[in-house]
């Protein structure tokens, strides 16, 4: 397994609506790639922004390849309607093997 770790910002007013962008699109549309387990997403108020931490849960980096459409998977995906949402967003993400877990 393998998680893809990607970090925004949004204005506090904004954040809400991230989360249910994520929510509401996003999360459902990976649901339909063979390979993607899960997300998690993390919310730290930071003075006068919301940053945003997404980790999602791969079987693969094949996997992670049909969802960024791209051959570089590190490349971030980030759609207009969700950078409309956002100040800034993280260009490239990390992908970390999964060492251990206690998830199923």
């Amino acid at each position: 397994m393998i998680v893809r770790m990607w970090s925004g910002t949004a204005r506090p007013e904004h954040a809400d609506a991230y989360v249910a962008h994520l929510r509401e699109k996003t999360f459902p549309a990976l649901a339909g790639i063979p390979g993607y387990y899960g997300a998690n997403v993390l919310r730290k108020p930071a003075g006068d922004t919301v940053t945003f931490m997404v980790l999602t849960l791969w079987q693969s980096l094949d996997a992670i390849r049909a969802f960024a459409g791209a051959e570089d998977p590190e490349v971030a995906v980030v759609p207009p309607e969700a950078q409309a949402l956002l100040l800034s967003w993280d260009a490239r993400v990390a992908h970390w093997p999964v060492a251990y877990t206690t998830f199923d």
